[in-house]
């Protein structure tokens, strides 16, 4: 083994200074339209063959979602549906084995298309990203017995990470078996991060919110779970789509990439965003609209990341670091767009991500 190489737990070769999912990457954001967990699993490994993720069908119904596929990943801590959403209970129900089940298909498909001549003799040697809702979106979305939020009870706050804590290590595992020597990376969905941090997360009557939780809080959550799969050689990744992601605060936690819609970012980030590049954060940047008809088209792939690189030029970064420092992705998940929307928008973000290893300047 070189210099600047360590040993992954699947037995691959890993350079410390690049990323595990290369350079001039592109991958999807987690969720895709449709009930067919086999022909998401196609679509996607079959666009994204450098960087594919596990796909969610939310169109399936409660438990297919990205909440409900975290409740199902939660050790001895259970939930079930209420009108109001996710509940926490004494005991796994049919809510729980839903979800599980569901998880399951989507694994098996993803098992069946990475596999053999699928994805040729290099197969266990790819990254594959794994999504699951992060503790703060958790702790938002997630009621107590009494209907409030998890958000408002510190001690079940930290329940709910430990409990995710190991779920998702018993997750990465069971990837790990299924697609030997995968590279896998975790994005932790944290959509309701921001409001949590502001304090404006509704409690259940709406007449009020919940205080704001202290960003050393936020943060120590944070780097629990990402600590934890550091442990085990997984690289975590924080998607929000919320306007103002705290790009600060998760480059402290020790996130390796931060992934954002670009069309929300503004001027008033460009300081933060800085100081993540350079300090070795990778952006997963947005820059394809995860629903847009068919016939508005994805005819211009340079086009689509000419906001990255006018913000690489307004940061004073060097074009060189493009290809390292940016993911192209869509904007969100794809759940409401059609089937061949989302084949489209997956290629359409391959090409743009070709085209800013292509012409960084």
């Amino acid at each position: 083994m070189s210099a600047g190489e360590v040993e992954d737990t699947g037995g691959a070769s890993v350079r410390e200074d690049r990323p595990v999912w290369g350079t001039g990457a592109a991958t999807g954001v987690g969720s895709m339209p449709g009930e067919d967990a086999r022909e998401a699993a196609r679509t996607v490994t079959g666009t994204l063959e450098a960087f594919p993720f596990l796909p969610e069908l939310p169109a399936r119904g409660p438990g297919a979602d990205m909440t409900g596929r975290t409740i199902g990943l939660l050790v001895e801590l259970y939930a079930h549906l209420e009108p109001s959403g996710w509940r926490i209970s004494d005991r796994p129900g049919r809510d729980t084995r839903r979800a599980r089940s569901w998880l399951g298909e989507d694994l098996d498909a993803l098992e069946e298309f990475t596999q053999g001549d699928t994805w040729g003799e290099d197969a266990g040697r790819r990254a594959l990203k794994l999504s699951a809702v992060g503790p703060w979106t958790l702790a938002a979305s997630l009621e107590r017995r009494n209907g409030e939020a998890v958000l408002g009870d510190s001690g079940a706050c930290r329940d709910v990470t430990a409990s995710l804590t190991e779920g998702l290590l018993a997750h990465i595992a069971d990837v790990r078996r299924r697609v030997p020597g995968v590279r896998p990376v975790l994005q932790l969905d944290e959509p309701m991060l921001t409001a949590v941090l502001l304090g404006r997360v509704p409690t259940a009557s709406g007449y009020r919110s919940h205080g704001a939780v202290d960003r050393a809080v936020a943060e120590g959550a944070l780097r629990e779970v990402v600590g934890a799969c550091a442990a085990q050689r997984v690289p975590v990744v924080v998607h929000s789509c919320a306007p103002g992601p705290p790009f600060a605060l998760l480059r402290r936690a020790g996130v390796a990439g931060v992934s954002f819609d670009a069309a929300l970012l503004t001027e008033r980030e460009d300081e933060a965003v800085g100081e993540a590049v350079e300090g070795g954060t990778v952006l997963f940047a947005g820059v394809v609209p995860g629903d847009r008809p068919p016939s508005a088209g994805l005819s211009d792939p340079a086009g689509s990341v000419g906001g990255v690189r006018a913000l690489w030029r307004r940061l004073g970064l060097s074009p060189a670091l493009l290809t390292e420092s940016v993911v192209v992705t869509p904007a969100c998940g794809m759940a409401g767009a059609s089937p061949a929307y989302a084949r489209a928008a997956l290629d359409h973000c391959v090409r743009a991500a070709r085209s800013l290893a292509d012409d960084p300047e």
